[in-house]
């Protein structure tokens, strides 16, 4: 009395369900997913050629300035200090592929959450129905992302980079919302006193006193990246993941 009833059980039929329509998806809609795994190459190769092609000690040298001069000496003769262990390792070429990937994820969740995020700003209901969907992102496993980029995208890079995109975009798409949502209202009607349009209003008030928030979003997708980019490396994903995996089976 104490057990759910198995007559009432339905979850089979429901998986047959699902089987069925996931089968019917990869064999009817595999042009479209096709051309996204050439489109994401074709964005990414010349991400990764470029990176691998710069002189080790050119990219130590970058680091280093783009560390003195964002945060500080003792942050950049760290940076400098650690990717210098990491060419001594001969971990420098798989760091470059890393970093592709997250270049690549980063700038796709860019593309898809700052529209997103800008249509939900401006509507409420579409705001509404967009939130739980948001919720429901940021609380599934990781894992679980590389399953539906495993079965519409196959192995390698691509996968990885849509689990990616799945995984790190909701951030980016709720801060651009909110950053926006944070303008100051005496100031949009300001801008409407003089006669501003809606597109004016979006990009020479709205977009730019939001931009400190939507450059948060962007931190935010970027680490998200980087901690997926790991466990992407199980659907054959190059880089510093994979030296990760070999790790763990060892």
């Amino acid at each position: 009395m104490f057990d759910f009833p198995e007559i009432l059980v339905i979850g089979r039929d429901i998986s047959k369900w699902l089987d069925q329509v996931v089968d019917w998806v990869v064999v009817s809609w595999d042009p479209f997913f096709s051309a996204i795994n050439i489109g994401v190459l074709r964005l990414l190769v010349p991400f990764q050629d470029f990176l691998q092609w710069l002189p080790w000690w050119f990219v130590i040298i970058i680091v280093g300035i783009l560390a003195w001069r964002v945060v500080s000496v003792k942050f950049a003769v760290v940076a400098a200090s650690l990717l210098l262990v990491m060419s001594f390792l001969g971990l420098l070429d798989l760091a470059m592929i890393t970093l592709a990937i997250v270049l690549t994820a980063a700038l796709l969740c860019v593309v898809i959450g700052l529209p997103v995020g800008i249509a939900a700003a401006k509507n409420n209901r579409f705001d509404s129905i967009l939130r739980p969907v948001l919720d429901s992102m940021q609380t599934m496993p990781s894992f679980v992302y590389l399953i539906p980029a495993l079965m519409l995208f196959g192995l390698g890079k691509v996968p990885a980079i849509m689990a990616t995109v799945m995984y790190a975009v909701a951030p980016g798409i709720r801060l651009t919302n909110l950053g926006i949502r944070l303008v100051d209202k005496e100031l949009i009607e300001a801008a409407h006193a003089f006669g501003t349009a809606p597109r004016q209003m979006l990009f020479k008030v709205e977009l730019p006193l939001a931009l400190p928030t939507i450059m948060a979003g962007i931190n935010q997708v970027i680490m998200a990246s980087l901690a997926m980019v790991v466990i992407a490396s199980m659907v054959g994903a190059a880089g510093l993941g994979i030296e990760v995996l070999h790790g763990i089976a060892r």
